[in-house]
């Protein structure tokens, strides 16, 4: 078609040439309608609202439209050949918006700038994904290699398929466009007010990212997420404002602790099963678990970023403070950082992380660094464990880690995280079931994807067992915290069962409704002083307050900081604050008065990773001496 319209007559048919500007300016009009209506398809997964978003004078899809227009046309002016840039444009549309759909479906968030930065990782699961959706996995195969090949032969080709444009059209494409869309570009920064945009109904709504998008459209979403990279400085930081907050009156030198062993295993998806109601097992599934739960773990995930409870674990920072939809692991930790590890170290402890899997998953060679560990074990320098399908087994990690303790003379911080329990959950995982799952109220797909799941939560829990008896046994206090980094991805089981609405978990709603999608196991263990019990729901960044405290230590940050937070409030998220009188605050970063204790943790937060590092004198003794020159 395009030869068509682009072969140009006779020099004196002057009727002709404009005829033909004009067929080109309204065929790259419908590429941009066609390429905006099939990124909303591919990213909502369904044409329903599409129709709104499209043709509402209060929504932003005509926008979209010519925005991408003006872009097509640009690109065309640079290239020299009418509808040429689409080969390269409309792709580098479509592709992000398909994995937005997917990244929705199974982790109920869209596609953010940030996830390119850990495309490999999705490359190093796809075995797992082709074994749970063989016949979905070829399907979308056969699309890629047909699509890639149409592709191909179009760039091959293009500059026989593709008409020349004129000098003079070229020009006026860029009078037309560069403008434009130079003055687009100052509207994408979300956190300032524009009358402009404001009157075109393109509204960035941060706080609530599915509205977000929906709203505003993919495309202009995904946009208006790529300056989050960028963090702001709260409200009154200043080096006064660090100095006034307070840290505790006795220093943290002055407590010793007991010098007792300390091993925290974050357990990959571990939650319990039991609590589908609608279903029966053969037997519980995690009964020392159950013997020894201290509490709950509020995870702010689901289903997936992992990264993200771990990093909330480690350092005591919270994500709310971070710009929704980041993670700090890929973005943020690009110098050292306080951590468990770095306090532990300070009073002479071996500190080591265990992940049996590659160490660049989540950045973590970098980043275990950056927080201090002093080794970290991987699967590259791992022996090579059991496995149960395609991951390292609970039981062997287990061992390995018990092998290590029995190896080191020194008090030691051992931080691991399991592999085991990540989804999907194919049905041959293990060689047998040892648990039976009676789940009338489920089809036969979600009911096989839970017997995985469960078996599963009975080789973690034995693993912990084994891991206690070993404690019990030994000389030295050995202090074992274990909790689920979130809810498994199980699809439909929620949905059959009745447990939740949707296959992914509310990201606002109440309070009991927020603790059953986000709850998982916790346990706080001592092998001198047994189980702590009663730490309620709490949030992953109150993780080092509990184990700083049960050590013996005192610590700034740790204890005082992180001690005062934990009086008042047991979940700090993004969304909502939930106090020890179980009472929540909704939106309280938008409040516009925000508790001083939280203000100060916040600023703390942001001097420390991003900020001058006023406080770390005073609040991370340890990291200040690590920071030294020569130290």
């Amino acid at each position: 078609m395009f030869p068509a319209i682009g072969r140009s007559g006779d020099a004196s048919f002057e009727n002709a040439k404009v005829l033909q500007v004009v067929l080109q300016v309204l065929t790259t009009g419908l590429i941009a309608l066609l390429t905006v209506v099939a990124s909303e398809w591919l990213a909502r997964g369904t044409f329903v609202d599409i129709g709104d978003y499209m043709t509402s004078t209060s929504r932003a899809g005509m926008v979209a439209v010519g925005i991408v227009f003006l872009l097509l046309l640009f690109m065309d002016a640079l290239v020299g050949r009418a509808h040429q840039s689409s080969v390269l444009l409309v792709p580098l549309a479509l592709l992000p918006a398909f994995f937005s759909g997917q990244k929705q479906l199974y982790l109920s968030d869209p596609l953010y700038p940030s996830d390119l930065l850990f495309g490999r990782q999705i490359m190093e699961l796809l075995p797992v994904m082709v074994a749970a959706q063989p016949l979905t996995a070829l399907a979308v195969a056969a699309a890629t290699i047909a699509i890639t090949a149409i592709l191909g032969i179009l760039i091959y080709k293009s500059r026989k398929l593709f008409v020349r444009i004129s000098m003079r059209s070229r020009i006026a494409r860029l009078a037309v466009s560069l403008p434009i869309l130079a003055s687009f570009v100052s509207l994408m920064d979300p956190m300032a007010f524009s009358a402009v945009r404001d009157r075109l109904n393109i509204v960035p709504m941060m706080w609530d990212q599915k509205e977000n998008y929906r709203h505003n459209g993919f495309l202009m979403a995904f946009a208006f997420n790529v300056p989050m990279a960028r963090i702001s400085a709260p409200d009154g930081y200043s080096q006064p404002a660090i100095t006034d907050i307070p840290s505790d009156r006795v220093p943290a030198s002055f407590y010793s602790g007991r010098q007792a062993d300390v091993i925290v295993v974050m357990s990959e998806s571990l939650w319990d099963p039991t609590r589908l109601t609608s279903v029966r097992y053969s037997q519980d599934p995690m009964p020392t678990i159950r013997s020894v739960a201290s509490g709950n773990m509020f995870s702010p995930e689901f289903g997936g970023m992992t990264a993200n409870v771990e990093f909330e674990a480690l350092t005591g920072f919270s994500n709310a403070f971070l710009p929704y939809g980041s993670i700090p692991y890929q973005q943020y930790i690009r110098r050292p950082l306080p951590s468990l590890a770095t306090f532990f170290e300070s009073k002479g402890y071996v500190t080591k992380a265990f992940h049996p899997f590659q160490s660049w998953f989540w950045n973590r060679q970098n980043v275990y660094q950056a927080l201090g560990f002093q080794q970290f074990r991987s699967e590259e320098n791992m022996p090579a464990m059991d496995k149960r399908g395609i991951f390292a087994s609970d039981d062997a990690l287990t061992r390995y880690i018990i092998k290590e303790a029995d190896n080191t003379a020194q008090p030691f911080f051992f931080f691991a995280v399991t592999l085991q329990g990540h989804g999907p959950y194919e049905e041959h995982r293990y060689v047998k079931n040892t648990v039976e799952v009676d789940a009338p109220t489920l089809s036969d797909a979600p009911t096989k994807t839970l017997a995985t799941y469960t078996q599963g939560v009975k080789e973690a829990d034995q693993s912990l067992k084994m891991l206690m008896d070993w404690a019990k046994k030994r000389q030295r206090e050995t202090i074992i915290v274990m909790f689920g980094d979130h809810l498994p991805p199980l699809g439909e089981v929620y949905t059959e069962s009745g447990y939740m609405p949707n296959v992914v978990a509310t990201r606002k709603a109440s309070v009991p409704t927020m603790k059953r999608e986000h709850e998982t196991p916790l346990v706080v263990w001592s092998s001198k002083r047994g189980v702590q019990k009663d730490i309620g729901s709490v949030s992953p960044s109150q993780l080092p307050h509990v184990i700083v405290r049960l050590a013996g230590y005192r610590h700034p940050y740790y204890t005082g900081v992180l001690g005062r937070v934990a009086e008042r409030y047991t979940v700090v998220d993004r969304h909502q604050l939930i106090g020890r009188n179980a009472k929540s605050q909704a939106d309280w970063s938008m409040a516009g008065v925000v508790d001083p204790l939280i203000r100060d943790y916040r600023m703390l937060q942001h001097d420390v990773m991003f900020g001058e590092g006023y406080g770390l004198g005073r609040f991370f003794p340890e990291q200040a001496l690590r920071l030294q020159p020569n130290s």
